[in-house]
């Protein structure tokens, strides 16, 4: 007995030394490349607009648009070289040389901790461009002062060079960096991301010139610009656009269903709203519906409404580093009024004030509501009865696979990590719900094609089982403030049939909740056609694949494989591992094993994100595609279809 609790000792415990040697202090810039995601959330590739090399550039541009807010320099100079590497001249003071190399090379270091130079400033805790320094394989600061420019460079935050001399250049700040490249692997600017955060800036900085790779972005009209160049369904009357101290708004009403919102706070777009985002949606329902003198409900106010709002706050308090959620409560740090009556007292006065002078605008207004209630009305038993079905359902065993960590977790780290893959047939489910991670990925499985929704009012949400089912899982009935996941992923097959769900899927979202694909929740998992692979002996002189030159015996590592996306990455994965290589063409996802498929859906898996402009006239798009078969749409297909005998012979 006595051995056995020996053993067990000796099992328990610790297998390595802890000693003085384990206790290291690392330096700003190795603390910052160690833990990245401290300082700028997720690092990705550049596909999607989060991703850290994103907040790398937002965090330069910072600088330069508080400089623009303290009335110095009303220019910014923007050029993204071959989609990898960046620089940004601003026209404003210039970093204090003396202190040039402290400011981007030391944490808690800079000049917006004094709020009379800085008092309403997107970057106060003095981390960001130190963040950059340190996570570019290269890094140069420039500042120009008074006939002196001090130029500073860096490699992976060391400094590597410093040098003083004269200049003829105006007064301001010049800073270049390349990501690097080991910790954003693959990584590329996409050209539509960066312009839309740099039409942002210029929207909320009306008289802010910025000159993007050569092209001038500018903003006259601020939020009533960003709604004009945003919506996708025209207002029904003209946008109301008011203006205060420290606050700007912008709404109209579309004939969309819910409602969508644009907000900033000190220029950050705050994607994920908060504070000033909570109390516009509150105060605007409430004075319209004060206004009126009715008895309405605010979701019959709200309904159809795309609104924005900007405010400037004092020492704003965000919720992450990446600054996409408003924490604040007050206008200032130290109390003072709070944001909620702020704004609130601010739409009760100019907007009652407007629409008691605009009875045109008032009119139509009041028919929307008036439309927006009927329609509930008319809804109410049949929402009632597919609430009750959806609690029945018993969705987790079901219909949804869940995960343990949601979007709607507030404090959970990994709350943005959330997503649910919605897939059709048991055998494609079955793949990804062995596969997935439990912690973050759930699965809802439909059943057979979903409705073809177009046209259709949203009685058709709830009387659908499907559609029902799939609402009451994202729980997006009432807006996306309670969206369960951050990431909708569509899993279809890679064939007509799975082209054919992934669109009528998409169409709902459209119909209905089309704010979840404007604020960039909705994917299309890329699943691999080909699966390519040979025998290590075949492949011992391809170079770097000599290290898997083994004799095989049959066992799945005695192969090389490659997961083939396209028919040029099948030919391309060919060339690498001929002679005669086995290759498998994947017609679903069924077909994938589910060892298989945890490579597709893991932290590399390849997402299209299914976006929406206003350029792309949804209704029209809509209409065409999903509306009644006409001649147009029947010459279209005849003209685009593939037929079998033009496809490569082994595909």
């Amino acid at each position: 007995m006595t051995d056995n609790i020996t053993d067990i000792e000796n099992e328990l415990a610790p297998q390595t030394e802890y000693t003085d040697d384990n206790i290291r202090h690392l330096s700003d810039m190795e603390h910052v490349r160690t833990r990245p995601g401290m300082y700028i959330g997720r690092l990705g590739d550049g596909n999607l607009p989060e991703d850290g090399i994103y907040v790398l550039l937002k965090e330069v541009i910072d600088n330069s648009i508080d400089e623009f807010k303290m009335h110095a320099g009303n220019r910014i100079e923007i050029n993204v070289s071959e989609n990898l590497c960046v620089s940004v001249r601003d026209y404003g003071r210039g970093i204090p040389q003396g202190k040039l190399i402290e400011a981007v090379s030391v944490l808690n270091t800079g000049g917006k901790y004094d709020s009379k130079a800085f008092k309403k400033s997107v970057g106060l805790n003095g981390v960001g461009v130190k963040a950059v320094n340190a996570l570019s394989s290269r890094f140069e600061v420039r500042s120009y002062r008074d006939g002196k420019v001090r130029k500073a460079t860096f490699e992976r935050g060391s400094l590597t060079s410093d040098t003083t001399e004269d200049t003829e250049d105006e007064n301001g700040t010049y800073i270049y960096f390349e990501p690097d490249n080991t910790l954003f692997v693959n990584y590329s600017f996409h050209n539509d991301i960066v312009e839309t955060m740099l039409r942002n800036y210029t929207y909320l900085n009306t008289g802010l010139a910025i000159m993007y790779n050569g092209r001038r972005i500018l903003s006259r009209n601020g939020l009533k610009d960003l709604l004009n160049d945003t919506m996708t369904n025209d207002g029904i009357y003209p946008i109301i656009h008011l203006k205060g101290e420290d606050i700007e708004i912008a709404f109209t009403h579309t004939g969309q269903y819910g409602d969508e919102y644009h907000s900033f706070v000190n220029g950050q777009h705050t994607t994920q709203g908060g504070t000033h985002q909570s109390a516009f949606k509150e105060h605007i329902a409430k004075t319209i519906k004060e206004f009126y003198g009715k008895n309405f409900e605010y979701g019959d106010i709200r309904n159809g409404l795309v609104a924005a709002i900007a405010i400037n706050v004092e020492e704003p308090m965000f919720e992450s580093q990446t600054k996409i959620k408003l924490g604040s409560l007050t206008m200032e740090p130290n109390g003072g009024v709070s944001i909620n009556k702020y704004v609130g007292d601010f739409i009760k006065t100019e907007v009652d004030n407007y629409l008691h002078k605009a009875p045109d605008t008032a009119e139509v207004m009041l028919q929307k509501i008036q439309e927006s209630e009927k329609e509930r009305k008319a809804m109410a038993g049949v929402t009632k009865l597919a609430r009750e079905r959806a609690k029945k359902a018993n969705l987790h065993n079901r219909k949804l696979r869940d995960c343990r960590i949601h979007f709607s977790d507030v404090k959970n780290e990994r709350k943005e990590e959330s997503s649910i893959f919605i897939t059709e047939g048991d055998s494609a489910s079955g793949s990804i719900t062995k596969s997935r991670d439990v912690n973050t990925q759930a699965v809802f499985s439909l059943r057979g094609k979903p409705l073809n929704s177009f046209g259709l009012t949203k009685k058709v949400v709830y009387e659908n089982e499907e559609f029902n089912l799939l609402q009451a899982a994202l729980d997006i009935e009432e807006g996306l403030d309670t969206l369960r996941y951050n990431k909708v992923i569509v899993a279809t097959d890679a064939d007509v049939d799975g082209m054919h769900i992934r669109l009528l899927i998409i169409t709902f979202f459209l119909q209905f909740f089309p704010d979840l694909i404007k604020k960039g929740h909705v994917y299309v998992l890329q699943t691999p056609l080909f699966r390519v692979r040979n025998r290590r002996t075949k492949i011992k002189d391809k170079g770097v694949l000599a290290e898997a030159a083994a004799k095989g015996d049959g066992k799945k590592s005695d192969f090389v494989t490659r997961y083939c996306y396209s028919e040029d990455e099948r030919l391309k994965a060919i060339g690498e591992l001929g002679p005669d290589p086995e290759i498998t063409r994947f017609k679903g996802l069924g077909e994938i094993s589910p060892d298989e498929f945890a490579n597709f859906i893991g932290p590399e898996m390849r997402l299209e994100q299914v976006t929406l402009h206003k350029t792309d006239q949804v209704q029209k798009l809509l209409e065409y595609y999903m509306g009644k078969n006409t001649p147009e749409r029947q010459n279209f297909i005849i003209d685009n279809l593939v037929i079998e005998e033009d496809l490569p012979e082994d595909v």
